[in-house]
């Protein structure tokens, strides 16, 4: 395994020498690259003399560029960690600006990307920062924020970089995923459904569809043959999935059907509409001054059905509730027979949110809480269990 890891001028670089001892004693190859600011904090001969290998200071560099180093380098690596990560490399990686050879690397780089914050309180909070961060977690890429103390320049507030050893252990942790499913059939359904009154009017529901995409591109980062049958959403399908649009419960069902039988692992991420017109207007009902009733029937529940047909799947849930959590998904998982189920609180109007607190309980009776994680990190923790349960049933070596 190899990482290239970045480093930008801020007093905490001198901590990205212990983040690289730490991955080489687990056996990682360490890249180092330095930016021009980075070098004023650290010296490129401390890197290049414990990874024994050339530290990347330049773009145009004599002798390295007959492969275009920063696309070979690109190519080779199995994960891009830039630590620490100051306001400004997070603002040039935002919005797509090259000037250096880290940035370009950035743009080149296939491989998943994970940020480790440090910087003054006010510039962490700051929403130019914010929206970056927002912008860079939209792409998949995940951060270790960074942490509340004493900063350099003496305030007190969140911006100190992480412990070495978080920083390490998730950076290891995002090594160990590598394509672990390679060959493997994902299912996932994400978005609202939507279900016609008339050529004008619908009923739906306030989802974003973002949990379902991010599982969708959990998936396929590690391997998997992803299948995501979405509905409406006003979001780009990751990359590299194939994506099936679908507008109703009755559309969403068919589309499941056509690829469950595939599918070794399947996560229900959709939030399905429990109720239907019972008839369609075919033109625009107008307005009266009189109340208006509609007739609602309830749509078939998908999850359940999938619950019912399943061979050997890992089926996973979502109970999307607002009181009674873990005990009603508890109950969910029980009567539609389900593997893992994800419980959240909806009470407080999460819908739309890049990040979330979920509680996922397996079929052990075991309850993990995330709070308010990414949802890519959200997607992966799901998809841990779900690999485990499929190789221990299918008698697979474990890849942890």
């Amino acid at each position: 395994m190899k990482v290239a890891l970045g480093v930008t001028g801020c007093i905490a670089a001198y901590k990205a020498i212990e983040v690289m001892r730490g991955l080489q004693k687990a056996g990682v190859t360490v890249q180092a690259v330095l930016t021009r600011s980075a070098r004023k904090f650290v010296t490129p001969l401390t890197f290049e003399s414990l990874s024994a290998q050339p530290v990347i200071v330049d773009m145009f560099r004599r002798g390295q560029n007959i492969n275009i180093r920063h696309i070979s380098l690109a190519q080779e690596v199995d994960l891009l960690a830039v630590v620490p990560a100051t306001a400004n490399s997070l603002g040039k990686f935002a919005h797509g600006i090259a000037d250096d050879f880290l940035s370009t690397l950035y743009l080149s780089c296939p491989a998943p990307v994970m940020f480790a914050p440090a910087m003054n309180v006010e510039m962490w909070n700051h929403p130019a920062t914010q929206e970056n961060v927002r912008i860079l977690a939209a792409r998949g890429h995940q951060f270790i924020n960074p942490e509340p103390g004493t900063l350099a320049c003496g305030m007190e507030g969140e911006g100190r970089l992480a412990e070495v050893g978080v920083i390490v252990a998730r950076l290891l942790g995002a090594l160990r995923r590598g394509k672990t499913m390679s060959g493997v059939k994902v299912l996932v359904t994400a978005g609202p459904t939507v279900e016609d009154i008339d050529p004008v009017r619908f009923i739906s529901n306030r989802s974003s569809g973002k949990m379902g995409y991010a599982v969708a591109q959990a998936a396929r980062d590690r391997g998997a043959e992803v299948f995501l049958v979405t509905g409406p959403a006003a979001i780009t399908p990751p990359p590299g999935v194939l994506a099936i649009p679908v507008r109703s419960a009755a559309e969403m069902k068919a589309a499941v059907f056509e690829y469950f039988d595939r599918a070794e692992i399947v996560v229900a991420a959709a939030a399905v509409a429990d109720y239907r017109p019972a008839a369609f207007t075919p033109q625009k009902i107008k307005k009266r001054t009189r109340q208006l009733s509609i007739e609602l029937t309830p749509t078939e529940d998908i999850l359940a059905l999938m619950g019912r047909s399943k061979k050997n799947q890992v089926l996973v849930g979502f109970a999307a509730e607002t009181e009674l959590l873990i005990e009603r998904a508890r109950e969910k998982m029980t009567r539609k027979n389900l593997e893992i189920i994800v419980a959240n609180d909806v009470s407080s109007g999460i819908f739309g949110c890049d990040s979330a607190t979920v509680s996922i309980l397996d079929p052990e009776g075991e309850t993990v809480t995330l709070q308010n994680q990414p949802k890519l990190a959200i997607a992966h923790r799901i998809l841990d269990l779900a690999e485990a349960l499929r190789r221990a049933r299918q008698k697979l070596p474990s890849t942890g």
